[in-house]
């Protein structure tokens, strides 16, 4: 998968996964805001924790928390091979992996 991918909402990026900034849906004030801080449009970026609601994310050496209400106005593409799988059961079930009555245990139930 390549960058022109289509972009989502970084708030709907997984941990860790490389992207980058598409597009600051935003006034001239956010714009300002960002640059500022070291974030452009095609900067590149990944979600290193969550906090709350809030995000902190990395860009090169950077370290950036942004809260929720910033975080839903940046929308980026998932940088090369990365796929965004929102839900592992489907996917596994399009790849043929699970049968449909098979039950994804979390790592407490499997112990």
């Amino acid at each position: 998968m390549s960058q022109t991918s289509d972009p989502l909402r970084l708030t709907d990026l997984p941990d860790d996964t490389p992207a980058r900034l598409a597009e600051i849906r935003g006034g001239r004030q956010l714009m300002r805001r960002l640059l500022a801080l070291g974030l452009r449009q095609g900067s590149p970026l990944c979600i290193v924790q969550r906090r709350g609601k809030g995000l902190v994310l990395a860009s090169g050496e950077l370290r950036i928390a942004v809260g929720t209400g910033i975080a839903e106005k940046l929308w980026v593409t998932v940088e090369d091979d990365h796929t965004v799988v929102i839900n592992a059961t489907d996917r596994d079930q399009q790849a043929g992996a699970l049968p449909d009555s098979a039950q994804v245990q979390s790592g407490d139930e499997a112990a």
